[in-house]
C-alpha cells in the first residue's frame, strides 16, 4: 500500500529577507525549490532568473537585459515573441489547437504544401512532428523500412537528438553509462578543415582521402545492412564544423554504391540561418529524407520530416507507423505557416547573408586582436568562434572557454560554447535572424571585453 508523501515544508524561509529587496526574495525561494524538486538533465542551470524575452534580448527578475546571441536553444530565428508569431498563438489556440491524430486541419495542409515549394525536387511529402529528436527518429524509421536494411552511419562529432535511435546516431556526447545503443550504428569522421586528420602535402584537409578510409571501415564492419546516413550540413554541437565544397557529392555517391539513403538534418541550418533557405543547396545535393525542427517552429515545438512521393508510398505500403500524439497538431502548424510567411516577406535568407558578413568580419577582427582565438568559421548567422591556448600547436582550452562564456554573461551577453575532447572551447554563435547591426556589434563588443580580460 502506498501512502501519501507528507506535505513539504516551505522550500525557503523568506521572513530573514529585507522587505526592500524584493528580488533576492524572489531568487532565493526560487533557486531552493529548483534545486530540491528539478531533475538535472546537462550542464548547470544558469543562475538567472528569466521573466521575459522579446527580440534579441531575454530579462531577468532583477530587470537586467541579456542579448541572446543563441536564439533561445538555437531555434528563435525570428527573435522572441515575434509579434507577428503572439498573434498566430493567441488567434490559433482559441478556435482549434491539438486534434486526434487521425484528424487534419487547414494549417497542416497549408504547411507541407508550402514547405515542399520551398524545396527541389522530388521533395514533396511531410510528417509534422514536435522535435529534432522526434523527426530523426521517424526518418531512420522509415530509412529502415524503405529498404528493409538497419545499418546507420553519422559524423563522429554529430547530435542528432536524445531519443533511441537518434542518440545511438549521436556521438558527440551522451554515450556512456546508457547500456547498448541500436544495434548497426556506425560513424565516421567529421571534416574539419580546422583541425584535418588527412593531409595534403600542404597540411590542408585531404577529405576525398578521409572519406574513403572512413567508407572503408563501414564495409568492414558492416554485415550487408547499410540502410542510410544521418548528417547536418554543418555540426553544431560538434564545434561548427563545415564540410568542404564537394564533400556532400561525393558522400551521396557512396550511399548510392551502397543502396542508402541520405538523411540531412538541418535542425540548425534550415530556414534561412545560414543564408539560403537550407544549407544542402550550396552542395546541389538533394537528400532523400529531410529533417527540420529548431528553426521551423521558431522556438516552438515543430518538426518535419520531408521525403519524396515514391519512399514515402514505399513507406506507407510496407506499413509505416509514427503515430504519435502530437504529430500534425494545428496551433504549431499554424505558426510554422506563420514563420514561412515572415522569412519570405521579410527576405531573412538574404538578411542572414548580409548580417552573416557583418558578424563575420568582427569576429575576424577579435581574432586579430586576441591570440588565443585560433579560428571563425561557419556560414551566415550561424558561426563558431574557438579558443586556444597556443595558434601554432592549437592546444584547445576548456578553461578559457568556460571562463568567457561567464565573463560574456555578467556583462550581458548570453553565449554558448562546446566543450569536447580536443575541440577546445568553441563558442557557437546564432543570434536571431531578426537581430539588428546594433545589436551585433553590442555582443561583439561585449565577446571583444570578455576575451580580453578572460
Amino acid at each position: 500500500m502506498t501512502t501519501a508523501k507528507p506535505a513539504a515544508a516551505p522550500s525557503a524561509d523568506t521572513s530573514a529577507v529585507p522587505a526592500a529587496d524584493p528580488a533576492a526574495d524572489r531568487s532565493g525561494a526560487f533557486w531552493n525549490d529548483a534545486d530540491r524538486h528539478l531533475i538535472r538533465y546537462g550542464s548547470a542551470f544558469t543562475r538567472e532568473i528569466i521573466e521575459s524575452a522579446e527580440g534579441s534580448f531575454v530579462t531577468t527578475a532583477e530587470g537586467r537585459r541579456i542579448l541572446d546571441f543563441t536564439s533561445g536553444q538555437m531555434s528563435a530565428i525570428l527573435g522572441h515573441s515575434h509579434p507577428r508569431i503572439v498573434e498566430t498563438v493567441q488567434r490559433q489556440v482559441a478556435s482549434l489547437d491539438h486534434l486526434y491524430s487521425g484528424m487534419l486541419s487547414r494549417p497542416v495542409v497549408d504547411l507541407a504544401r508550402r514547405l515542399a515549394g520551398t524545396l527541389p525536387d522530388p521533395l514533396e511529402k511531410a510528417l509534422l512532428l514536435t522535435t529534432g529528436a522526434e523527426s530523426n527518429e521517424a526518418a531512420v524509421r522509415m530509412a529502415k523500412l524503405v529498404t528493409g536494411k538497419h545499418e546507420i552511419v553519422s559524423f563522429a562529432r554529430s547530435w542528432h537528438g536524445m531519443t533511441q535511435a537518434a542518440a545511438s546516431a549521436t556521438y558527440s556526447a551522451g554515450r556512456k553509462g546508457y547500456g547498448p545503443g541500436a544495434p548497426g550504428n556506425f560513424a565516421i569522421p567529421a571534416p574539419n578543415p580546422y583541425r584535418p586528420d588527412f593531409t595534403h602535402a600542404d597540411g590542408s584537409l585531404d577529405w576525398r582521402r578521409q572519406l574513403d578510409f572512413g567508407f572503408d571501415l563501414i564495409d568492414a564492419q558492416s554485415t550487408g545492412s547499410l540502410a542510410a546516413c544521418l548528417v547536418e550540413p554543418i555540426l553544431s554541437s560538434g564545434g561548427i564544423i563545415e564540410p568542404p565544397p564537394g564533400y556532400f557529392a561525393a558522400l551521396r555517391d557512396k550511399c548510392r554504391e551502397r543502396g542508402m539513403l541520405l538523411i540531412l538534418d538541418e535542425a540548425q541550418t534550415g530556414l534561412c540561418r545560414t543564408g539560403t533557405w537550407y544549407a544542402f543547396e550550396r552542395d546541389g545535393v538533394v537528400p532523400d529524407i529531410l529533417t527540420l525542427s529548431k528553426t521551423l517552429g521558431a522556438g516552438l515545438p515543430l518538426a518535419a520530416v520531408i521525403t519524396s512521393a515514391e519512399i514515402e508510398e514505399r513507406a506507407y505500403e510496407r506499413g509505416f507507423l509514427f503515430f504519435t500524439t502530437h504529430v500534425a497538431d494545428p496551433l504549431v502548424a499554424a505558426v510554422g505557416n506563420t514563420v514561412l510567411d515572415v522569412l519570405t516577406e521579410e527576405r531573412l535568407d538574404e538578411r542572414a547573408r548580409t548580417l552573416g558578413e557583418f558578424l563575420r568580419k568582427g569576429l575576424t577582427e577579435i581574432a586579430e586582436r586576441h591570440p588565443v582565438v585560433g579560428d571563425v568559421r561557419g556560414r551566415g548567422l550561424l558561426v563558431g568562434l574557438e579558443l586556444v591556448s597556443d595558434r601554432e600547436t592549437k592546444q584547445g582550452s576548456d578553461e578559457l572557454g568556460a571562463r568567457v562564456t561567464e565573463r560574456c554573461l555578467a556583462l550581458g551577453l548570453h553565449m554558448n560554447i562546446v566543450q569536447l575532447p580536443g575541440m577546445g572551447g568553441v563558442l557557437r554563435i546564432a543570434p536571431p535572424l531578426t537581430a539588428t547591426e546594433e545589436e551585433l556589434a553590442l555582443g561583439l563588443s561585449i565577446l571583444d571585453e570578455a576575451i580580453a580580460g578572460g
